[in-house]
């Protein structure tokens, strides 16, 4: 039987900081050991601006994940969803270098490589180099050429890159958490990895993650990412319109939209609502309606910033399998209804889907980012073993020279 391999995923959000722990076999099945959180107010729309404040979470959601899985955590990998991403098209062509022309995973390696050599600004750094097709001697729309025959392989595309001093100050924090980082994600396509399924990526799905401070678009269709972006809204906006609206602190604001908030006003009923804005403070009463009032044109602007990215040019054509909503942000009351009805396609609402070791603490939606790092994780780690090092690092970007090592022993008897 062969032997696990302990990964963890770490998700630094702009509210909370989320861990999840898994074990994986040989076989590339992934069993849910532990999770962890804990509220976080160091960190705006993916950036940090307070580094004792997030080393402080981070170390509590670790530790609090380490607790349930029964054993330390000396590395994560980190998902990355700063709102200053760039994604840049790109393509490359390169010559087969075999004498029997047969291409392999350096082939891949070299072609995407080359792919990268777009104009990169200094202050960012590259995070993945994501091929959305290959051609092989003219021959496109190929997704994996390796043992393919052909003179010439081309690629295109996506070099997606994040400000330098963003992903710097994110690792300063997991360093001094004690953490090793083996692996950077870019939040989006963990998310999708964690709510959408192989079919529905052919087919073509949108996965919407509603963060704290920023809403994450991710386009899938033929199995690869068409199109990713992070907007600069979340459901903090949400609560903070509330606090601003009913005059109340940010913390009660943040409950009266849990407990009492609904995304569309006319779906409030005659409802109302009795409750004190601070606990020494007389009570007040108010219709349900007054919040769902405040919470709905903020919604709607989410949404739409959302339906502009999915209507950009032969988008809405892609994604006939309709829209995925997954984060903190979706369990809003009446979202998947609103949204359906605002971006005219079908909606769901996405949990985690997987193998849990621990009960039904992972079905949240709150938890898909972490999740599916650790889901990225496991892919990463399996193409290693099929592909080698070389066309790992081309693949995916981001992870530390020496992780291959690692992989060597995942097949141990």
């Amino acid at each position: 039987m062969p032997s696990k391999m302990r990964l963890a995923g770490l998700d630094i959000g702009s509210t909370k900081v989320a861990v999840v722990v898994g074990d994986m076999d040989g076989f590339g099945n992934v069993d849910f050991i532990g999770a962890g959180t804990s509220a976080c107010n160091g960190v705006r729309k993916g950036a940090v601006v307070n580094i004792e404040e997030t080393v402080r979470a981070v170390t509590a959601a670790v530790t609090a994940a380490g607790r349930m899985a029964g054993s330390e955590i000396g590395s994560v990998f980190l998902s990355l969803g700063s709102s200053n991403i760039s994604v840049i098209p790109s393509g490359g062509v390169v010559s087969v270098s075999r004498e029997d022309r047969e291409i392999s995973p350096e082939d891949v390696a070299r072609v995407l490589e080359a792919a990268k050599a777009v104009g990169v600004e200094s202050d960012r750094e590259v995070i993945h180099i994501l091929p959305k097709s290959f051609g092989v001697d003219g021959c496109d729309g190929i997704k994996d050429p390796v043992g393919m025959v052909g003179l010439r392989l081309e690629v295109q595309a996506q070099v997606i890159t994040a400000p330098a001093s963003v992903l710097e100050n994110l690792e300063r924090c997991v360093l001094r958490a004690g953490l090793e980082i083996e692996g950077t994600v870019l939040s989006p396509i963990a998310s999708s990895l964690a709510v959408l399924g192989s079919a529905e990526m052919d087919l073509g799905a949108a996965v919407v993650n509603i963060g704290g401070g920023t809403t994450q678009v991710a386009v899938y269709s033929n199995g690869v990412l068409q199109h990713t972006a992070i907007l600069p809204l979340g459901s903090t906006h949400i609560t903070q319109d509330i606090a601003v609206g009913l005059r109340v602190p940010i913390p009660e604001a943040e409950k009266l939209k849990i407990k009492y908030g609904i995304a569309r006003s006319s779906s409030a009923g005659d409802d109302v609502i009795e409750f004190a804005p601070v606990p020494t403070s007389k009570s007040r009463v108010i219709p349900r309606r007054a919040i769902a009032d405040i919470i709905e044109p903020r919604v709607e602007e989410i949404l739409s910033l959302v339906g502009q990215e999915l209507a950009l040019p032969g988008r809405s054509r892609i994604i006939p399998g309709g829209v995925v909503l997954t984060g903190g942000g979706s369990s809003l009351q009446g979202l998947a209804e609103f949204a359906q009805d605002l971006l005219e396609m079908p909606v769901r609402i996405g949990v985690p889907a997987g193998k849990w070791g621990i009960g039904d603490i992972l079905q949240d939606p709150g938890l898909s980012t972490a999740v599916g790092t650790v889901l990225f994780a496991r892919d990463v780690l399996m193409r290693s073993a099929t592909h080698g090092t070389r066309a790992r690092k081309s693949y995916v970007g981001g992870l530390i020279a020496g992780l291959v090592d690692r992989v060597s022993s995942l097949f141990a008897v």
